[in-house]
């Protein structure tokens, strides 16, 4: 869904959105606390998910003083799940950067402003240097709130406040330069030297005016293996030292706090895989992978079981949901993310797999909308690739039930006939809202599952 940020200037308002524009538009109010004259644009930290209190900067895609043109990328924001390029939807002059590359900032708080025309920079600039002191103190209490209670984030409201028309000298050194000597690099270089261990200011762009781009960063990063020069070590832990959660894993802590409001219980079983490992080895080189067989499975079952699909969210009442969405946990350096594969009932093994990967590249990227992964209805764990047979998973707030998926590994089973035999078996755990649902009913859920998993020709059609 895409997001838009209001931004404003005397007499009229304007907007930054977040890519893609398919998905309708989102408003979200930006405040007024400084009174800005002339076309003097504010842009604010944008709301990118609904758990969504504080962002980070990841880069400005422009420097102060750059001309930007209506639709273009301004600034990469980082969200509790994701990094978003946010767009302008006016012509204008990247003025001031009041929120620097790699800092955070209350959603709704000025990061920038735009100025209309090239006159306006250095009165805008005079207005930044004013109002950034003020902003920096009032992001540092609004972080540190939010350290404290992590619920509740309140706007400040205040009257309107002209700022002072002293003007101020802006910094000679940009910082992202180095030296003097300003680094113009697109965002994705950026973020490709940084994973690429490509140090940007020793590098010679070839796009427009000397940018470096992505090409320049992998061209660079392959000379540095041919020469056999190994990468950087990663910096060590120091012990004893005491870490700040990232944005991450601030918003999985929450989450992880809020379950433990609902009660739950947990229902094992073990399933048979032979024939699921069969069709998978058949289609396997079609692009099938093992998760989309088992989200595929696990939303067949869940058409015959609604109440297992349901949520109960006040307390007070639950909601079958209409649509079977599944969600998968994915690792991820500093946290996890749950992208979510939608109408996995009716979407073919194929076309799942294929989304599935997609997904699974964009949440690695940081790239997922918030669609992609806050819309689930029920949530797969899988930690069968560590070798792992059994273990028990947290719900998720909102949701009515998730289940690990244990490792499939052989077991020595008896027939019913009294013969010994060997099958691959995998051992799954459903956790699940006791307040919605109980414990026949997830048995019930788990014998169907079974059916389908030990008898897949219904998951190719």
């Amino acid at each position: 869904m895409a997001h838009l940020l209001h931004t404003s200037f005397v007499p009229s308002t304007s907007s930054l959105r977040r890519t893609p524009s398919a998905a309708p538009p989102i408003y979200i109010s930006s405040r007024r606390n400084t009174s800005i004259e002339a076309k003097i644009r504010e842009i604010t930290m944008p709301v990118l998910s609904s758990t969504m209190t504080v962002g980070e900067v990841v880069s400005w895609s422009k420097y102060e003083g750059d001309k930007v043109s209506k639709g273009e990328s301004v600034v990469v924001v980082k969200s509790d799940k994701a990094d978003m390029d946010v767009e302008t939807f006016h012509d204008g002059f990247l003025a001031a950067i009041l929120v620097e590359d790699g800092n955070s900032a209350p959603v709704g708080s000025v990061i920038g402003l735009l100025a209309e025309t090239e006159d306006e920079i250095a009165e805008a600039r005079s207005k930044a240097s004013t109002s950034s002191s003020s902003l920096s103190a009032e992001a540092a209490l609004s972080i540190t709130a939010q350290a404290s209670q992590p619920e509740k984030i309140e706007e400040p409201v205040g009257p309107a406040v002209v700022a002072s028309r002293e003007t101020v000298v802006a910094s000679a050194v940009h910082p992202a330069s180095e030296g003097g000597k300003r680094i113009v690099a697109s965002p994705y270089a950026k973020k490709l030297s940084k994973e690429l261990k490509v140090e940007l200011a020793g590098l010679v762009g070839s796009g427009p005016m000397g940018r470096i781009v992505a090409k320049d960063v992998e061209a660079a990063a392959a000379a540095a293996t041919v020469a056999a020069v190994p990468p950087p070590t990663a910096p060590g832990i120091e012990l004893g030292s005491v870490v700040p959660f990232t944005t991450m894993q601030g918003a999985v802590s929450r989450n992880m706090v809020g379950s433990l409001t609902v009660p739950t219980f947990r229902v094992g079983y073990t399933i048979t895989t032979d024939a699921l490992d069969t069709l998978h080895k058949k289609i396997k080189s079609k692009g099938v992978t093992m998760t989309a067989l088992l989200a595929k499975a696990t939303a067949l079952a869940l058409v015959k079981h609604p109440v297992v699909n349901s949520s109960c969210r006040d307390g007070k009442s639950f909601t079958y949901n209409s649509s079977i969405n599944i969600a998968v946990a994915v690792a991820m350096d500093g946290g996890l993310i749950t992208p979510v594969l939608q109408d996995a009932d009716k979407v073919d093994i194929y076309s799942l797999s294929r989304k599935w990967k997609e997904l699974v590249e964009k949440a690695r990227a940081k790239q997922l909308q918030s669609q992609e992964y806050t819309t689930g209805t029920f949530t797969l764990s899988n930690l069968g690739m560590f070798g792992v047979d059994r273990f028990d998973a947290i719900l998720p707030p909102g949701t009515g039930a998730i289940m690990a998926v244990g490792a499939s590994q052989p077991a020595v089973v008896a027939s019913k006939d009294g013969r010994i035999g060997i099958k691959n078996q995998m051992q799954v755990n459903v956790t699940a809202d006791h307040r919605v649902i109980y414990g026949a009913d997830l048995a019930s859920f788990l014998q169907t599952l079974a059916k389908i998993i030990e008898d897949p020709r219904d998951l190719t059609f």
